[in-house]
């Protein structure tokens, strides 16, 4: 009738692999960005300049986040130590 919750055997580890694999994605999702914003011929487009605002913030935001918690990992890319 009332089953317990499965406890996660370590979370930290959970969500900072999460983290890791998100920030990979945030990273590429910037890349793309502006390479798009690049390679269009007019720059003017004010939705090709948010969209690499956007995924900018979001890379920014996670990559803070990862550093609060001082996350280490064999996944990070080495660009995103760089910057």
């Amino acid at each position: 009738m009332f089953k317990r919750k499965q406890k996660i055997k370590h979370p930290k580890e959970v969500f900072d692999e999460q983290l890791l694999s998100t920030l990979n994605a945030a990273k590429l999702d910037w890349d793309r960005a502006k390479q798009n914003q690049e390679a269009v011929y007019d720059n003017n487009t004010s939705e090709l300049v948010t969209q690499t605002a956007l995924a900018r913030a979001k890379y920014l935001y996670l990559y803070r986040e990862a550093r609060l918690r001082q996350v280490h990992g064999q996944t990070i890319q080495r660009s995103v130590i760089d910057k």
